[in-house]
């Protein structure tokens, strides 16, 4: 849908200031009121609907580290929500996944999913199509899903199996209803700054950094990987207006990475390297975000060696337990803001 068809709250006008600017203003100042639907806040992906601070009752790592708890914030997260819902009546509020095939750690995400929408009293709605189902059958499913108004957010479970293509499948997805926030057009309005759905695991890292009062204004940050699922828009999450570090991209190519990061507060890791941030990656007292996930003989390992770096980080996060739990708290985050843009009352 070319950007000038786009439903209005998905728009900026060409008087927009960009992503922290106002949006369109009469002459008088005061925003100029042009649609029945709610705006976006024009801050991208950020504007949060519920508060939660979990300064108040820290948790160490044996070190000392802070230790940056994603289960307890997921948690806390989902509680806050499910008290918005029900105190505005407990609206019905609807996310689907579509899951194809029959790969096990999908199957196992997409249950966790459904489970937390149901403690947050938010309605889930599960397609599921076996691992034989063609592109067309799978873009029908989108496509029948976008096209209920009652289903406010759709999030398609990857990796679709081999035969299937997920670009166009992703493609089927409006920037309102892309609750993931992966599709090309979501990750472009996250470049241009313009308003959308954040993608989920970058933001759960934001929440994680603000919900435990880790200062990013003109901090050094590095955010080592380049996808476009976690690094990519990691950085640009970062660097926005309102977060305003100072940040650097790097990836296995980097020259000296080692140097690189010894420069930064902030560290995130999502390269998917088992084991590639140690001990002298990290300054004393830098914050050390793991986003990465890797399958080993001792089960899931993180970018991030977590017994020496968690002796001379300031803050950590744990792996399993830190931004894995945060990515399905700002999925359901962001499946309430697009129910609250589609007009309920939530």
């Amino acid at each position: 849908m070319p950007l000038a068809q786009q439903p209005d709250q998905f728009r900026l006008t060409s008087g927009s200031a960009g992503p922290s600017g106002p949006a369109e203003l009469a002459s008088s100042g005061s925003p100029r009121k042009t649609s029945k639907v709610k705006r976006w806040d024009i801050s991208w992906g950020v504007r949060r609907l519920v508060s939660v601070n979990v300064v108040a009752e820290p948790s160490y790592t044996e070190s000392g580290a802070l230790l940056l708890d994603g289960n307890r914030l997921r948690d806390l997260t989902v509680g806050r929500l499910r008290a918005r819902i029900e105190a505005a009546g407990s609206p019905p509020i609807c996310l689907a996944t579509v899951l194809v095939g029959d790969d096990a750690p999908s199957r196992v995400y997409v249950k966790m999913k459904h489970r937390k929408a149901t403690e947050a009293g938010i309605i889930s709605r599960g397609v599921e199509l076996p691992n034989s189902a063609t592109q067309q059958e799978v873009e029908q499913a989108v496509v029948e899903l976008v096209a209920d108004s009652n289903v406010h957010g759709i999030l398609v479970q990857l990796p679709l199996p081999d035969h299937l293509d997920a670009e166009p499948v992703l493609a089927m997805l409006p920037p309102e209803k892309d609750v993931d926030g992966l599709t090309d057009r979501s990750i472009g309005r996250l470049v241009r700054g313009l308003p959308g759905h954040a993608p989920c695991t970058p933001l759960g890292v934001m929440r994680l950094i603000d919900s435990y009062g880790i200062a990013t204004s003109g901090q050094r940050a590095v955010v080592v990987g380049r996808s476009t699922l976690v690094g990519l828009p990691q950085m640009l999450l970062l660097s926005r207006r309102g977060a305003d570090a100072t940040t650097t991209l790097a990836h296995s190519r980097t020259r000296d990475l080692m140097s690189v990061c010894r420069e930064a507060d902030i560290i995130v890791a999502a390269a998917g390297q088992a084991g590639m941030i140690t001990a002298k990656h990290v300054r004393p007292g830098a914050t050390v975000i793991d986003v990465g996930i890797s399958r080993s003989e001792d089960g899931i390992v993180g970018d991030v060696l977590f017994d020496e770096v968690q002796a001379i980080a300031g803050a950590i996060t744990p792996m399993p337990g830190g931004t894995g739990p945060m990515t399905i708290a700002c999925l359901l985050e962001n499946t309430l803001a697009a129910a609250d843009m589609a007009g309920v009352s939530c």
